[in-house]
């Protein structure tokens, strides 16, 4: 069965607010004095007021749902114990009333230095899932296959509308922020993992990135693991769409494997097109239409979400995780994405309303 695994990032918010709080050193040497020798990771991000979590390596979907419950709870717990709380969000809804900070040490540094405007809107938290493949050239075969189905991944993950006290109009302004660094987006087509190698290489030698670490796609191979890395999804508000993107993504990928071993045809959508279509979904999140894949027109959103269920549904019956993923995509589409749950909380509730929202998901 194919592996797969899951990272996620987090905000650090006041205990009684909305603004941020530079604390990920307190909050992370709690959260590993919890952790022990326990299975996971828990690491700094870019900004002291972020954090970010990784489970192990899982073959099931129980298994990440175990993995991310349990280390949502822990760094709640280690939050709570630090004086502040961990907001499941996209993006930071507050700035908070000093200067934005970044995490002590080089790789954040350096990246301060080169862009530093950028790194003072970088409260951003994205949701990453990497399914394992060992054969590079496949997992280039993936990447190119998964273009067609960004916009629809970005628009139904999008959990990011507020921004600096204000609403932004996107439904994803993380995939809009993301937008604005040298190597982001949809990533381009590539020919093998060859032309892969050489074309990131070439990025690097050229001094317009520091390293890999630095392809902000949406898509990417993972220079650490064996894996294709898929980015394209704001970070969720609670486990069930966490764990339901994890299966979805699983799915999609050993579908798309399964394309390329049988010889179909690749759907070759225009980086311009994809890109537009990719902007479009971050705006719209699922309330009007999509580029759908199969046709490269618009459609509902509905029509869409419901064309990439169908599409990997055979490889989620193979993995008996139909049922579960069916369900969490059609409580989604009931309800709504993450976007339009937080606009929903400020309207009804307020601040207070808002915060409860973002930290349900991580409350100890």
């Amino acid at each position: 069965m194919t592996t797969f695994g899951v990272e996620e990032e987090y905000l650090l918010i006041e205990a009684d607010g909305l603004s941020p709080v530079p604390r990920n050193d307190r909050v992370l040497a709690e959260a590993r004095a919890l952790l022990g020798d326990g299975p996971g990771d828990l690491s700094p991000e870019l900004l002291r007021s972020q954090i970010e979590i990784g489970t192990p390596v899982c073959r099931e979907l129980d298994e990440v749902a175990e993995h991310l419950g349990r280390l949502r709870r822990l760094v709640g717990e280690a939050a709570a114990a630090a004086g502040c709380r961990v907001a499941t969000t996209g993006a930071g809804p507050r700035q908070g009333p000093g200067p934005v900070l970044v995490t002590e040490g080089t790789p954040y540094e350096d990246l301060s230095a080169d862009t530093p405007p950028l790194i003072h809107e970088h409260m951003i938290n994205g949701m990453h899932v990497h399914v394992g493949i060992d054969d590079r050239d496949l997992g280039v075969e993936v990447l190119n296959r998964l273009r067609p189905w960004l916009p629809a991944l970005t628009a139904m993950a999008a959990n990011s509308p507020l921004w600096a006290g204000r609403d932004t109009g996107f439904a994803s302004w993380r995939t809009i922020a993301y937008g604005r660094w040298p190597v982001g987006g949809p990533q381009p087509l590539f020919a093998d993992a060859r032309d892969y190698r050489a074309r990131t290489a070439e990025l690097i030698e050229a001094g317009m990135i520091r390293g890999r670490g630095q392809l902000y796609w949406q898509a990417r191979l993972s220079d650490r693991y064996p894996t294709v890395e898929v980015r394209a999804m704001d970070v969720q508000l609670g486990l069930d769409e966490a764990v339901m993107f994890a299966g979805l993504l699983r799915a999609l990928v050993t579908t798309l494997v399964r394309q390329a071993r049988q010889g179909h045809a690749l759907v070759r959508v225009p980086q311009e097109l994809v890109s537009a279509a990719v902007w479009r979904g971050a705006r719209d999140g699922l309330e009007k239409t999509l580029l759908h894949p199969m046709g490269l027109r618009p459609a509902p959103a509905a029509d869409v979400v419901t064309a990439l269920l169908e599409h990997v549904a055979p490889a989620l019956k193979d993995t008996g995780d139909l049922d579960r993923v069916a369900g969490s995509v059609a409580r989604l589409l009931s309800r709504g994405t993450g976007a339009s749950r937080q606009r929903a909380a400020l309207a009804e509730g307020g601040p207070s309303a808002l915060a409860g929202l973002l930290t349900a998901g991580t409350r100890p």
